[in-house]
């Protein structure tokens, strides 16, 4: 019987630990690990263009399954292409297994060719990163790696020379499996006790859910009819609390409306169910706040804290319920839920007054999508305006899911995402809401969607431009400048690749041709050229960033773009 290399044992491992997909791109110093995956035939290897896609498809899919998912690269800039999806799928808690290649051992520290300090390098973007430099290490190594990003959610990294990899194993190391079996965590008694004295002492509570609530549908509905409490929700816990909720106000903060903060701001107590909302500026410092998290580090670093419970929202809130008094007062709640319902009656006018307007509105696009998707559709939104308009009009089902950049907030997302998400579930309806800037940021992985014949929707907002830099630069008091950008057609692009391609200038098209791209069996990609004056500004406004966007028309105005500025105003005044 031949012994075993070091890849072998890597890959029988990963199969074990139930890892079915490696995302990355083939090459010198991975070819003992990748030579091991071909005679394996276990795990599926997923050739893409760019390592950094390779990691952003692993995170999605991770995310979405709850299971491991790997991604490789070979020395040196190899691996360093993975650096920013890793980012991405640590920041979102995905549990990705990254294996990074390196050069050979001897040569370490001789500056050799391609020569860099992955485990240095990696470090702030995994919970774990240590280099294999002997055999026997290389089982516990992993096997560590993978227990660190199942049990912490995020990144677990082992770095391997080539020549290490491609060494026999020695017939005494051990390896055992990844334990994945999770625990409840339940909060102590006493804990549970105070938020209940809080919250049946408070008049006016709101809540507020972040992806903590993801199996906690049913029990945040039961705590807001106790309690009368209005739901305000993050855009990662949109896909989990808005669906089916008769309590629900909307998001705040940069994407959100005026129901939500009003609701934050105008309360007694705000209670945060497993939210780490990163945008302090939005959150109130009047009532009193109390907050749920499995993550203790999380407890207070958002907002100041009155009480803090470490503990599962869900096993939370099923410990809570039965020491609340139900509330009767319902004015706090109604007044919130009208308050949304005048945003959404807005939005809607304003979807329909634009639906004939050249250029097309973005708003419009993201309304006939949202109601000629599936109810059970994935949908990944690039970073930018394109997550504005996702947020507000594509509306959660119990069975859709949303995937972005949610934490690292990285352009080019939306198209690697979408692969890992239809590699993971290849019968379902996937589409990517990309923006220009992010589309052809990583534009060559278009390529793989033919490749492995994904039925992937890639819908363009081309605006030709870089929009929400734009609007930042406006708001702070800067003309826009070095924004715009010069376009192909990316219809005739995408037939160039092997798909489906629809390029959309007439509003009276949209639907017909989303219609025409949905119904398509392949992969499809639909290039609407769209309104680069369509803004969008937070619900809740500084004076300082009122004065900022009046000194930014002002700069433009006397730069000769008079025509630009009336029609910025004219455009986003009437959604205002």
């Amino acid at each position: 019987m031949n012994q075993r290399t070091v890849a072998e044992d890597l890959v029988d491992q990963l199969v074990n630990a139930g890892v079915q997909r490696i995302y990355g791109i083939v090459g010198d110093s991975l070819n003992p690990v990748t030579d091991a995956i071909r005679r394996n035939g276990k795990l599926q290897w997923i050739h893409v263009r760019h390592e950094e896609a390779a990691a952003f498809a692993a995170g999605a899919e991770a995310q979405l399954s709850g299971r491991l998912v790997a991604c490789a690269g070979s020395c040196g800039p190899g691996n360093l292409h993975l650096i920013n999806g890793l980012y991405d799928a640590h920041r979102s808690r995905a549990p990705v297994i990254a294996i990074a290649a390196h050069i050979l051992s001897s040569e370490v520290g001789t500056n050799y060719l391609q020569e860099t300090h992955p485990d240095q390098l990696f470090r702030e973007c995994s919970h774990y990163c240590e280099v294999a430099s002997n055999p026997a290490q290389m089982p516990r190594l992993l096997q560590i790696a993978m227990q660190n990003a199942v049990s912490k959610g995020g990144v677990g990294m082992v770095v391997i020379p080539g020549d290490v990899a491609a060494m026999k194993m020695p017939a005494d190391v051990y390896s055992h499996g990844v334990v994945l079996d999770r625990p409840v965590i339940r909060p102590v008694d006493s804990k549970v006790e105070d938020l209940a004295r809080l919250l049946n002492a408070a008049k006016k509570v709101t809540l507020f859910c972040g992806v903590g609530c993801a199996h906690a549908h049913e029990g945040v509905l039961k705590l807001a009819e106790t309690l009368k409490a209005p739901v305000a929700y993050t855009f990662r816990g949109k896909a989990f609390v808005e669906c089916d909720n008769p309590y629900e106000v909307g998001m705040t903060g940069l994407l959100g409306g005026q129901a939500a903060y009003d609701a934050m701001h105008g309360c007694d107590l705000l209670l945060l169910l497993g939210t780490d909302f990163p945008w302090v500026a939005f959150m109130p410092t009047r009532p009193q706040i109390a907050q749920v998290d499995i993550r203790a580090e999380n407890l207070g670093r958002r907002s100041r804290l009155d009480l803090g419970v470490w503990g599962d929202t869900k096993e939370t809130i099923t410990a809570l319920l039965p020491l609340l008094e139900p509330k009767q007062d319902r004015s706090h709640l109604d007044s919130a839920l009208r308050a949304y319902e005048k945003t959404r009656k807005k939005f809607n006018t304003y979807v329909k007054h634009v639906g004939t307007d050249r250029p097309i509105h973005p708003e419009y696009v993201a309304a006939v999508l949202n109601e000629l998707a599936q109810g059970d559709t994935i949908f990944a939104f690039d970073t930018g305006m394109t997550t504005v308009w996702g947020a507000r009009y594509i509306h959660a089902t119990r069975d859709r899911r949303i995937l972005s950049s949610f934490s690292h907030a990285s352009m080019a997302n939306a198209l690697p995402q979408a692969i890992g998400a239809q590699l993971l579930h290849p019968g379902r309806q996937v589409i990517a809401m990309c923006g220009d800037g992010g589309f052809t940021m990583l534009m060559g992985d278009a390529l793989t969607i033919p490749e492995y014949d994904l039925p992937i929707k890639l819908i363009i907002f081309n605006n030709s431009a870089f929009d929400m830099v734009k609007l930042e630069m406006i708001v702070a008091g800067y003309p826009d400048w070095k924004t715009d950008l010069k376009n192909p057609n990316f219809a005739r692009l995408a037939e160039a690749m092997g798909m489906m391609g629809i390029r959309v200038e007439d509003p009276a098209e949209v639907r017909p041709s989303l219609q025409r791209a949905l119904a398509h069996p392949g992969p499809a990609l639909v290039d609407v050229v769209t309104n680069p004056n369509a803004l969008s500004l937070p619900p809740h406004i500084t004076r300082k960033e009122m004065k900022g966007f009046a000194l930014g028309m002002a700069k433009l105005f006397v730069t000769g773009r008079r025509e630009e500025v009336v029609e910025m105003i004219e455009t986003n005044i009437r959604l205002a």
